[in-house]
């Protein structure tokens, strides 16, 4: 039997700090992510995207949550 659960997305970027990028405020990361979480999001997937000479420019997250009804 197949299943009839339906699921809605969110992506959230968050920007690498820096004088050549690179740092990621993990505090606001967690913080972000914590409060998401309260809503019903869960994280599955995080990755960065690069600037150069692999420095990191954004680190951007996907998250997912069941939709009910």
């Amino acid at each position: 039997m197949a299943s009839s659960r339906k699921w809605e997305y969110k992506s959230v970027k968050f920007e690498a700090k820096g004088w050549l990028g690179g740092v990621a405020d993990v505090q606001a990361l967690d913080a972000s992510l914590n409060g998401l979480g309260q809503q019903g999001w869960e994280l599955v997937a995080v990755f960065d995207t690069n600037m150069a000479q692999g420095v990191s420019r954004e680190v951007v997250a996907t998250l997912k949550r069941e939709v009910i009804g």
